[in-house]
């Protein structure tokens, strides 16, 4: 089996079958699961802790698992995390330092071998936020070589959207629920009169060598249709849509908005939006010691644009209020992210909107802004 177009059919033994052979490999397998009331992304030993008949609902600031008669695996929306947990995770440590006997200062780098992944069940929105990190994180001249490791070699095992969220909106951001590259494997979920099964698309070498050592069935029409054509529909079942606008000309033009006072009463300034968003990036470095004061380390943690400390120059914050950090990262995430990075920083997942305390929606927020600046349809 080659990678040019080759499909098959896995039934539910067939996706045992296949994590069992990631693990023999020695491959890290993550996978989403149900643990503390949501569908989580953790570390999976059989295909059987996969969510099997669990769904959510979703809405703005609101998030509940929902049982499903169909006993589908992949029929739920994007949970609190995102594969960003596990290739950028939240605390790294960077180096440690030791005073020695003889009063020197020894510093010992910290690059441990990094898992080699399988990452099984990636949502399309969330292959082309690793495509946006892998940019950020891994290009240019200060690339960062603890995700470079764990990202290099990692295998991407999509699943492709049949039931969209309340709060996505993929398709508005020239997305979709369809996989369309990035990713070794894709599955489609199928659960009719005919059987549960997955349609299997192959988009790597990697992904044609992994699928050949696993139990599986030519491709058969009615498979195929029905799985295509489920992706298809779903384009027309998004929740959400940000308006149809050239959203960097309307965020320049924004700047001065009074939305941003509407939206800046309502922001707990919590960083929520930026922990759950899969392509937010921003670090600091924070520096401990013991007691002894012998021994130091310092370590990249996650931060947020919503820090007051963020921006901090001498002399204090750069961007004091509400409106400005909630205008800050809104304006990257839209406008200027294309001059660093060549593209919007948004995916579409809905994560954002699910997850803020306050029921913040970004497409609401957009819309807002385009009715009252006027902006010009594309």
């Amino acid at each position: 089996m080659t990678a040019a177009s080759a499909s098959a059919v896995l039934d539910r033994d067939g996706l045992d079958a296949l994590v069992t052979v990631l693990v023999a490999q020695g491959r890290t397998v993550v996978g989403p699961t149900v643990r503390d009331g949501a569908v989580v992304l953790a570390e999976l030993t059989s295909a059987d802790e996969l969510p099997y008949g669990w769904g959510v609902e979703l809405d703005a600031g609101r998030y509940r698992l929902v049982p499903r008669e169909d006993g589908a695996a992949f029929a739920h929306s994007a949970g609190p995390q995102s594969w960003k947990n596990f290739l950028h995770p939240a605390h790294e440590r960077l180096w440690s330092a030791d005073r020695t006997p003889e009063g020197q200062v020894a510093f010992t780098a910290e690059e441990p071998a990094a898992p080699s992944y399988a990452f099984l069940g990636v949502r399309p929105c969330d292959l082309r936020a690793i495509a946006i990190q892998d940019r950020v994180l891994a290009g240019g001249r200060y690339a960062d070589s603890g995700y470079g490791r764990r990202r290099s070699g990692a295998l991407l095992i999509a699943a492709e959207c049949t039931e969209p969220g309340a709060t996505c909106f993929c398709v508005s951001t020239g997305g979709g629920p369809a996989a369309d590259t990035g990713y070794d494997l894709a599955l489609t979920e199928v659960v009719d009169t005919d059987g549960h099964r997955f349609f299997v698309r192959v988009g790597s070498e990697a992904g044609a060598r992994l699928l050949e050592q696993v139990p599986r069935r030519t491709a058969d029409e009615s498979t195929r249709t029905r799985a295509l054509t489920s992706v298809e529909a779903a384009r027309d079942r998004m929740g959400r849509s940000l308006p149809p606008v050239d959203l960097r000309a309307l965020m320049g033009s924004s700047m001065d908005a009074e939305r941003w006072n509407d939206v800046a009463a309502r922001c707990l300034t919590c960083g929520n939006c930026t922990m759950v968003c899969p392509t937010c990036f921003c670090t600091t470095t924070e520096e401990v010691t013991d007691l002894t004061g012998d021994h130091t380390e310092r370590w990249q943690r996650w931060d947020s644009c919503f820090d007051l400390d963020f921006s901090y120059l001498h002399g204090g914050p750069v961007r004091r209020s509400a409106r400005s950090r909630y205008r800050q990262w809104l304006t990257h995430k839209l406008s200027t992210w294309h001059d660093q990075f060549d593209s919007s920083g948004c995916v579409g997942c809905g994560r954002c909107i699910a997850w803020c305390p306050a029921g913040i929606d970004i497409t609401e927020e957009v819309a807002a802004l385009e009715s009252e600046t006027g902006t010009e349809t594309d």
